[in-house]
């Protein structure tokens, strides 16, 4: 990290202070001016702050900010002399985790993360922050985290807060890893859940094994990045300086983010292993219920052919009765003294010899 020099940059002119567009919005979370690691000035407002930083020797701000608005991060870019590409980054949000260096300023971008267990799933904000030589900015866009308990905590322990804006830094680091946390145990829950689902048959458990998929993309997105930021900054201890008890801070906040990180992959591989599973599960079930439906079928096919059967067989003696029925005086049988019997068999060889055929092919 950039050591503290004891003296600040010249002050560029500032613009005016800006106006939010809403109302009812305000930007200015909490800012604080510290010295010696003690809180010695609350500033109402941006103007206020600089006034009273620039009018303490080594002290340090710390000022946090939700949702600012454009003309309020040009005043601090004017202020504190911060790269135009960083507050275009903080402007435009939508970015991924990131570390990078402009001068003396560090730029960190960060994605918080926080289970909503009455919608079963991840919520993600992101923050920006701005680390200087004697100040420490907060960008945030998102519920997540809960800065304020971070400020609270460093501020009871003004020994740690007294080793600069670094020591802000990675508090905020510890508490966003940390918020990781509940976000696993949570997403294990899930996990747990739809595996009991793909295996009841749960029509729906597809889309929930999607959706959570698309959150675990999300969640790796926030993850991966910041293993290589961690790392970054601790290769960089022995040219910045950086206090023993922040770099044994910063490695234990290592080691949460890459446990954090290895488990979230874990969950991706699971759930293509879950889906793989569902979907052969859900084929096996629509092979059964076609082989019902053809055995169904066959049974249906079955009955018709015995139906159809019968019912030749019954249509036969009629088709005889039927033509010896219609009483024409040129019927050549009508006075033959053998015509009733002969009739009679004639009806029951057509009937026996259909029954025959019909049994020989199995309709009967």
């Amino acid at each position: 990290m950039p050591e503290r020099p004891d003296r600040r940059h010249p002050t560029p002119p500032r613009p005016p202070e800006p106006t939010p567009a809403d109302p009812g919005h305000r930007s200015l979370v909490d800012s604080a001016v510290y010295h010696g690691g003690r809180r010695i000035a609350s500033p109402a407002s941006l103007a206020e702050t600089f006034r009273r930083l620039r009018e303490q020797p080594g002290g340090m701000a710390w000022i946090g900010l939700h949702r600012p608005t454009e003309a309020e991060l040009h005043s601090l870019a004017a202020e504190f002399n911060l790269h135009p590409l960083s507050i275009e980054d903080a402007l435009e949000a939508h970015q991924r985790p990131k570390l990078e260096r402009y001068g003396d300023t560090l730029f960190v971008v960060l994605r918080a993360a926080r289970y909503v267990d009455a919608l079963e799933e991840v919520d993600f904000a992101e923050l920006h922050i701005f680390v200087g030589p004697d100040f420490l900015i907060t960008v945030r866009h998102g519920a997540a985290p809960d800065l304020p308990a971070v400020r609270r905590r460093m501020e009871e322990t003004p020994q740690l807060l007294a080793l600069g804006p670094e020591a802000a830094l990675y508090a905020i680091l510890d508490v966003v890893v940390d918020g990781y946390v509940p976000v696993v145990e949570g997403v294990q829950n899930d996990m747990d859940e739809i595996e009991t689902e793909v295996f009841r048959g749960d029509p729906e458990v597809s889309r929930r094994i999607y959706e959570l998929s698309r959150e675990m993309v999300e969640f790796q997105r926030a993850t991966r990045p910041l293993v290589s930021m961690l790392h970054s900054l601790m290769a960089g201890f022995a040219k910045y300086g950086t206090d023993e008890e922040l770099q044994r801070y910063l490695r234990d906040v290592a080691d949460h983010v890459t446990h954090t990180s290895e488990r979230v992959d874990g969950f991706r591989q699971a759930l293509t292993e879950i889906l793989t599973v569902n979907a052969t599960l859900v084929s096996q079930q629509q092979n059964a219920e076609m082989r019902a439906l053809a055995e169904a079928g066959f049974e249906q096919n079955e009955e018709i052919k015995k139906i159809s059967s019968w019912a030749a067989i019954l249509f036969a003696p009629t088709l005889v009765g039927t033509i010896y029925g219609m009483n024409f005086e040129t019927m050549p049988e009508l006075k033959w003294a053998a015509g009733y019997p002969f009739a009679i068999l004639l009806m029951a060889v057509v009937c026996v010899s259909l029954y025959v055929i019909f049994k020989k092919r199995d309709w009967l």
